[in-house]
């Protein structure tokens, strides 16, 4: 569920890119993952950034990140090769994607449902 207090940033055609959280006098930055992307200060902890930074950073991470292959743990310590069918602050899913059945037309894809934000049990491939 998206929190209350997280400020929608969209592209020129209105597409959602992600949101900005206000912070003192700054912003962090998640994506539509819910996955937090303001970059790291010198204390290795997310440092925020002014308004405009934190618009160009969601427009430079843009959406393309959403296409790549990415790995999900299972609960019994297993590795599955997904890709991400459907981000929303509702929830995620992604679908297996062994050998590229992902985009298999008419394929019967295994779909897992994952809360948001996504937790550590997906990483990038």
């Amino acid at each position: 569920m998206l929190p209350a207090d997280w400020i929608e940033h969209r592209r020129a055609d209105r597409e959602v890119l992600g949101w900005m959280l206000a912070d003192g006098d700054g912003f962090r930055v998640f994506d539509l993952l819910g996955r937090e992307r303001t970059p790291l200060g010198a204390a290795g902890e997310p440092a925020p950034i002014d308004w405009l930074a934190a618009e160009e950073l969601l427009d430079a991470l843009g959406l393309s990140y959403l296409a790549d292959r990415w790995t999900l743990r299972l609960p019994d310590g297993s590795e599955r090769p997904v890709r991400i069918a459907e981000a929303s602050p509702r929830g995620v899913t992604v679908v297996a994607d062994e050998y590229g059945a992902a985009s298999a037309v008419g394929a019967d894809q295994e779909r897992f449902r994952l809360p948001f934000p996504v937790g550590a049990d997906l990483t990038p491939r």
